[in-house]
């Protein structure tokens, strides 16, 4: 399944699956989210990555949304998503990238600008970004 958003430039660059939960209790508690985040590796393949371009990104399991400081991982998609190496980036939902507003936003502008797109687990939910030039996947 693919969608007439995603351009083959998009496909030339890799897809990232951000992985995140606030608490090592949520980690080991919460399976299921486990699961269906890493499971959206399988929706980037669906959608036209090819697996050696798909790159899970789960370095942050257990650290609190609330700020980007310690997590590196989301430091690191931030840092690809800008030198616009990313084609599309995929989570669960928005609150796993970020609960603080200013973090969501700066990340959905990088995207805009890059040219990145945004998904959740959705089947239709495909962005550029929340702005005019950021589109979801």
């Amino acid at each position: 399944m693919t969608s007439t958003k995603i351009q083959s430039t998009h496909w030339e660059r890799t897809a990232f699956v951000y992985v995140r939960q606030s608490t090592w209790l949520q980690v080991s508690e919460n399976r299921e989210s486990t699961e269906r985040q890493y499971n959206l590796r399988e929706r980037a393949i669906e959608l036209g990555w090819p697996a050696s371009r798909v790159e899970v990104i789960d370095e942050d399991q257990g650290r609190s949304g609330s700020t980007a400081t310690f997590r590196t991982g989301f430091q690191r998609l931030a840092a690809e998503v800008g030198l616009g190496k990313v084609g599309i980036v995929l989570m669960l939902e928005a609150s796993r990238l970020a609960r603080n507003n200013s973090d969501w936003y700066r990340l959905i502008e990088i995207c805009g600008i890059s040219g990145t797109l945004i998904a959740d687990e959705a089947p239709y939910t495909i962005r550029a970004s929340l702005t005019t030039d950021c589109f979801w996947a």
